[in-house]
């Protein structure tokens, strides 16, 4: 079949072009007949543009345009004018021209697509996700991966203009399976033994600091076998950066020109340098999150010198060990009894033995636990909250860790009540820093890496690595986006006896360790110079700059929340010659039950 190539997409004519003879491409969005006269709103990627078929002006083009309907692929020549007065459409671009055809090819035709092509649908994410090449030619989709495909030049532009090399990684690795499941690939050749799909790239990056490489980043695919959520999927993009010869304030500095630069160019919006910083013990305190959304100001006290000398017993009993944490909800003091049990019953849901709720009334505090405080640790708790008559307190006692999480699900449940976070707010980006280098595991009994086997200790702390490890604390940093970790990093360990000490703080031991991780720690012994990097979610970060509540949004071909992609049928089954090659057999499922 035989067509021109097309002059202008269908975004771009304007008045300038009135007169001209052009040639359009594309798919016919909607079709309207207005007493015999035809108006196509002719789609590209690029726009809508209007196309006439008159049957004063072309008989024949007219005859052949009544034939059209949605989505069919159509090329038109004709000639643009000026839209008759009163039919102009200033919400486009194009708006106040349209094109008379002189000739019509229909490329294509097509069947009635199973939901309407707009930015705004009625359709589920199954049937979307079922007829993605239907979904991803809605504007809104195509929109989102053009911002993306923005967000990878201006990320490798800035990296070359910083002397960073791009290097590939490879994606058959040796599995080394830390926190999630690796997804396991099977060898052909080497009967019994399996690759297995990178999780990160995290020890090749490092490899190649002790190559000398000095700078590198990638734009790399990563697998992970966990549950999925709005935020997560099974594979996923990270931007992977490894600096040599720096400490925290090099990589955050690079970092932070990297996001100022995106803030310009994709976002439009100017960013303030440098970036708050907040240690994990203040992050958690103040909001009860080590990835806190700063949007609003509800702001955690810890309440422990309230209640010093208490004498009430389930305060006294947190005092040492535990946390007193209070929370202060500003014109809440009218809630009902109701509306306190509800909030009450939601703590307990995520694991809260209850709630302490107390009203603040001119005449003082109005609680069933008021009998158990004195005059003075009422005083005082309005004073360190800065309460007023109309407020709501609540109170959480318990683990430290533990409690002040509950308490920053409990402020995140507030602000979504008190509607403080604006679809317009201001966005609220920081650096979160010193976290613990290890979290104690109460059912295996064991310390695991809170990030991961390689990230240094601060150097003020390595004596603490075997006499107190709960109190050593981490040379890592989070940078976290309007709630959301975008990017996590570290100072690595680049000394093979100070890894040695990692991997047995962790219960992992020589053998172990050389099976796992030999070749990195051979490595060391040859010269690595001291190295730290970090790497972003590139996808969580195209959805936050997209505006978007999840991750499948900004990703053309994601899975569903079970991991599956409904488009191609994937996972599926193979053929038993492909096992047989990969030396697999299936298991009969019935007898595993």
């Amino acid at each position: 079949m035989k067509f021109s190539s097309r002059t202008h997409t269908c975004g771009e004519l304007r008045e300038s072009n009135i007169g001209e003879k052009v040639v359009l491409n594309g798919w016919v969005d909607t079709r309207r007949d207005l007493g015999g006269v035809i108006f196509i709103d002719l789609r590209d990627r690029y726009g809508l543009t209007q196309i006439v078929f008159e049957p004063g002006y072309n008989e024949s083009a007219h005859h052949e345009g009544k034939h059209l309907r949605s989505e069919y692929v159509i090329s038109v020549e004709g000639k643009v004018r000026k839209r008759p007065q009163g039919t102009e459409n200033p919400e486009l671009l194009t708006g106040y021209v349209d094109v008379m055809v002189d000739k019509l090819i229909i490329l294509n035709e097509a069947k009635t697509p199973p939901f309407q092509i707009s930015d705004e649908t009625e359709a589920g994410e199954d049937l979307r996700l079922k007829y993605r090449f239907i979904d991803l030619r809605r504007p809104r989709m195509q929109k989102n991966l053009v911002m993306r495909h923005k967000m990878y030049q201006v990320t490798r532009n800035y990296f070359d203009q910083n002397s960073f090399v791009e290097i590939e990684t490879p994606i058959l690795m040796k599995s080394t399976p830390e926190g999630a499941r690796d997804f396991l690939v099977p060898s052909r050749l080497h009967k019994g033994k399996f690759y297995a799909l990178p999780q990160s790239p995290q020890q090749y990056k490092q490899i190649l600091m002790v190559s000398g490489m000095d700078r590198y980043f990638q734009i790399v695919k990563c697998f992970r076998d966990e549950d999925l959520r709005a935020d997560r999927q099974l594979e996923f993009t990270q931007i992977d950066v490894e600096m040599s010869f720096v400490d925290q304030d090099d990589v955050f500095q690079m970092m932070e020109g990297l996001m100022a630069k995106l803030y310009k160019e994709v976002w439009k919006k100017d960013l303030e340098l440098p970036l708050r910083r907040l240690t994990f013990d203040e992050a958690m305190e103040k909001y009860g999150s080590d990835k806190p959304d700063l949007r609003f100001n509800l702001e955690m006290k810890t309440l422990n010198k309230v209640f010093e000398n208490t004498g009430f017993k389930l305060f006294r009993d947190q005092i040492e060990k535990g946390i007193v944490t209070g929370l202060l909800a500003p014109g809440c003091g009218d809630y009902t009894r109701n509306q306190l049990d509800v909030l009450t019953d939601f703590m307990k849901k995520l694991g809260a033995g209850g709630l302490i709720w107390i009203r603040v009334k001119e005449e003082g505090l109005e609680s069933p636990t008021m009998k158990f405080f004195t005059e003075e640790e009422q005083q005082n708790l309005v004073k360190e909250l800065g309460a007023k008559a109309g407020d709501l307190i609540l109170i959480l006692s318990g683990q430290k860790i533990k409690t002040l999480n509950l308490m920053g699900h409990l402020r995140l449940e507030m602000a979504r009540r008190l509607m403080l976070i604006k679809a317009n707010a201001e966005p609220k980006l920081l650096w979160v820093t010193d976290f613990p280098l290890f979290e104690w595991d109460e059912e295996t009994k064991r310390y695991y890496a809170m990030h991961h086997p390689f990230t240094s200790p601060r150097i003020e702390d390595v004596d603490l690595m075997e006499s107190d490890p709960g109190k050593v604390k981490a040379r890592a940093y989070d940078l976290v986006l309007n709630g959301s970790e975008i990017a996590g990093g570290s100072i690595r360990i680049h000394n093979s006896d100070l890894q040695k000490k990692m991997f047995k703080a962790l219960g992992i031991g020589e053998e172990e360790a050389e099976m796992k991780f030999g070749f990195l720690m051979n490595a060391f012994k040859f010269g690595a110079p001291p190295h730290g990097g970090i790497a972003f979610g590139f996808d969580r970060l195209a959805m936050i700059f997209a505006g978007e509540e999840s991750i499948r949004e900004v990703i053309a071909f994601p899975k569903t929340a079970s991991g599956v992609s409904l488009m191609d049928d994937c996972p599926s089954n193979v053929s038993d010659e492909q096992l047989k090659e990969l030396h697999i057999k299936i298991r009969n499922q019935e007898k595993l039950i």
